[in-house]
């Protein structure tokens, strides 16, 4: 999905200019005439950028920031003005904007900007996320998705939350079961106490008792300390039990007395220990048919199976795929420091295309896999090899099968101007070859803002050409710096 960028500028012909520039690298630009126009439209969200105007009639650009900041509107702003003076400067970070521009700005500075403030928004929003996650108060306003299927998991669990009612989450691998603990978790009167997570599939046999129920020092051999146990780490708090189909059976004995009794027996112990956990369980198996079968105790089902969730496959909410990419970009655009827009229509077709067997769990680490190999703004097919059947491009062939990003420009807007590119010295000679490849090179590397491959395929060479020639040249830092 493209971000938005919101210009609030009363130039018509500015608003045009930066249009092109923003729109040429695949943002949707959308303009305001005035301040309180802008306003209005950063009521209705969905903007990831403005670019706000300092001087305009009604209402100046501060005038204009420090009330999107008193209504809660936390994008990033940059500050389009003529007085670059250190007193206006600090006022407008004083006011909560994250950068500005000196008029007029050059096309490779406008992107610069937009590319860093869209960073800084990212960094906020995953250090938010990390901390309502380290904070346990995750609610169900944070899942990704608006499918049916997702709202319906949101009002169920929206129902059961503040209850102490046993909760078992049904679904196949991949699906996002814990997520969904934790969002009931964050948005009952438990949240901000423990959350305890225990995955019974992969507990050792030998030590299943001693981990959920914890043991006294001396106890058995090997036990020099003593341990609380998981039950009693949730005191409080939420006990996650994942993959409860595959807990031993006499290990589902003693987990009923603790939910029935509402205490554990460490062992060791002389007496039991009080715990107050709620209990979210959950399973990707059919637990009625195991209890058919007699490998799950029928009296342990009805006791977690008092209020079932399903959370659905991701094949059966294709459209919040573009929403969960876009989830998963800026994360992993955080955590690797890539600046990657997102993905283009056609990846996207392919991604929503897929039957995603390993559900949200394999989109994740597709995309992940995919921002690593990326090498332009958006990532492409042949960036998801495993899916599309597709070898990223050679790095010999000019351009390689890399999707061009559409430019659309307003029929109005007057032409872009020529490259500033000449043959002829200041004597009339013509320039050697090699300087006006070198002026060359320079420009196509900031028109197409430092996107080498998009680089190479306009002037017709191989990337490892355009490289070798960029080193040649002493253009390096160019590159790094709009890279």
């Amino acid at each position: 999905m493209a971000k938005t960028v919101l210009v609030i500028d009363d130039d018509p012909t500015q608003r045009r200019l930066i249009q092109a520039v923003l729109e040429r690298e695949g943002f949707a630009f959308e303009g305001a005439e005035s301040g309180p126009a802008g306003l209005d439209r950063l009521a209705r969200g969905g903007v990831d950028v403005v670019l706000l105007d300092m001087v305009m009639p009604q209402m100046s650009g501060l005038e204009v920031l420090k009330e999107a900041r008193l209504s809660g509107v936390a994008c990033p702003v940059i500050i389009l003005t003529a007085n670059a003076g250190i007193e206006t400067v600090v006022e407008m970070m004083r006011a909560g904007a994250q950068d500005f521009f000196v008029k007029p700005a050059s096309p490779e500075r406008i992107l610069v900007g937009v590319r860093n403030a869209l960073q800084m928004g990212d960094l906020t929003s995953e250090v938010s996320r990390l901390k309502k996650r380290a904070a346990g108060r995750m609610g169900f306003g944070d899942l990704v998705g608006t499918s049916p299927a997702m709202q319906m998991v949101k009002r169920m669990g929206e129902r059961a939350a503040p209850s102490t009612i046993p909760v078992l989450i049904t679904g196949e691998s991949g699906v996002g079961k814990e997520v969904i603990a934790r969002a009931l978790h964050g948005s009952s009167d438990r949240a901000g106490k423990p959350f305890v997570a225990v995955n019974c599939g992969a507990l050792p046999a030998n030590l299943v008792e001693s981990i959920l129920f914890g043991h006294e020092k001396g106890s058995f051999t090997g036990a020099t300390d003593k341990h609380l146990g998981k039950f009693k780490e949730a005191d409080g708090g939420v006990l996650f039990l994942d993959e409860i189909g595959e807990l031993p059976l006499d290990m589902q004995v003693k987990l009923l007395r603790a939910l029935q009794e509402g205490e554990v027996d460490p062992i060791g112990s002389k007496r039991p220990v009080k715990v107050d956990v709620r209990i979210v369980s959950a399973t990707n198996r059919d637990l009625a048919q195991q209890v058919r079968e007699g490998t799950f105790r029928e009296d342990l089902f009805y006791r977690l199976n008092v209020f079932p969730l399903e959370a659905p496959a991701l094949r059966e909410r294709r459209e919040d795929i573009p929403a969960l990419v876009e989830h998963f970009v800026t994360r992993f655009n955080v955590e690797e420091g890539r600046r990657i827009a997102g993905a283009s229509p056609e990846a996207m077709r392919l991604l929503q295309g897929f039957d995603w067997p390993g559900n949200v769990r394999q989109l994740e680490n597709t995309v992940y896999r995919a921002i690593v190999l990326a090498d332009g703004a958006y990532l492409q097919p042949h960036d998801f090899p495993s899916i599309s059947g597709l070898n990223p491009p050679m790095a010999d062939e000019p351009g390689g099968p890399m999707m061009e990003m559409p430019i659309r420009l307003p029929e109005d807007l007057p032409p872009l101007p020529e490259a500033p590119v000449k043959f002829l010295d200041d004597r009339g000679h013509l320039r050697t070859l090699d300087s006006i490849e070198r002026d060359l090179i320079q420009h196509a590397i900031e028109v197409y803002a430092g996107h080498m491959s998009e680089v190479a395929r306009r002037l017709g060479i191989g990337r490892s050409t355009l490289y070798r020639k960029v080193r040649e040249q002493g253009l390096e830092e160019i590159v790094a710096r709009l890279g």
